[in-house]
């Protein structure tokens, strides 16, 4: 009932969408898949529900701007897809989660490590005040930063550049999303704010990895808690490649 009930409430938030967008019910359909994953989920994760603003900013960044062109059709399925370079875009899902589990506030300055196509960041940037994204791969960062300006998302600020090294100039930072697989960056954890949360995949590409909840208490004390198992691509480390 509990899921039905809010999927009756995001089809009212989508009869306020533009009518021209050729992908509106594209889009609807896969926030209603997500909505059912994480109520399948919450075992897991602890969320029976996302908060309503995450389904506004999920029904509102378009998906296929951010995927390559003959991948558009696919857009909306609720996967991963590839993007170039070996990377991908993350499933719709994870990004939902990811998202939720920070508790992204309107006062909030959030650091992304691994960019990609910049989906992830366009729906932070509805959500928070400022979004600093990291991408270690200059031409995917390049396309990001384009794609994100065109789309007038004025407060997203996008550097070519190791993630491992964070973007100490703008730390501390509220939230921390690391979009690769991994160890945790001790910088990273230095740069997240006193009471701020990080959410990360650990573990090696041929590991089982575990979305990590990474808490800061106001001593600066980390707690960890495995959220649920995952699979990313690695997060490069230039300073270890040959």
């Amino acid at each position: 009932m509990k899921v039905n009930l809010l999927l009756i409430g995001v089809l009212i938030i989508a009869t306020l969408a533009d009518t021209s967008d050729l992908y509106r019910l594209d889009r609807q359909q896969m926030v209603d898949t997500i909505i059912y994953e994480v109520a399948e989920t919450a075992d897991y994760t602890g969320r029976e529900v996302l908060a309503p603003k995450v389904i506004r900013a999920l029904l509102t960044v378009p998906r296929h701007e951010f995927v390559p062109q003959p991948m558009r059709q696919q857009a909306y399925i609720n996967s991963p897809l590839p993007i170039g370079h070996n990377q991908t875009i993350s499933q719709p899902y994870i990004v939902a989660i990811m998202t939720e589990l920070i508790d992204p506030q309107p006062e909030h300055k959030v650091l992304e490590i691994g960019t990609g196509s910049g989906y992830q960041a366009g729906v932070l940037s509805r959500l928070v005040s400022q979004v600093y994204t990291i991408e270690i791969i200059a031409e995917l960062a390049s396309t990001a930063k384009s794609t994100l300006a065109r789309l007038e998302y004025n407060n997203v600020h996008v550097r070519a550049g190791d993630g491992y090294l964070g973007w100490p100039e703008q730390a501390p930072f509220d939230s921390i999303i690391v979009t690769a697989g991994g160890e945790i960056p001790e910088q990273l954890l230095k740069q997240l704010k006193p009471g701020g949360t990080m959410i990360i995949p650990v573990g090696g590409f041929y590991e089982t990895q575990y979305l990590t909840l990474i808490t800061k208490d106001d001593k600066g004390q980390i707690f960890k808690r495995k959220i649920l198992p995952v699979r990313f691509v690695p997060l490069i480390n230039s300073q270890q490649q040959d």
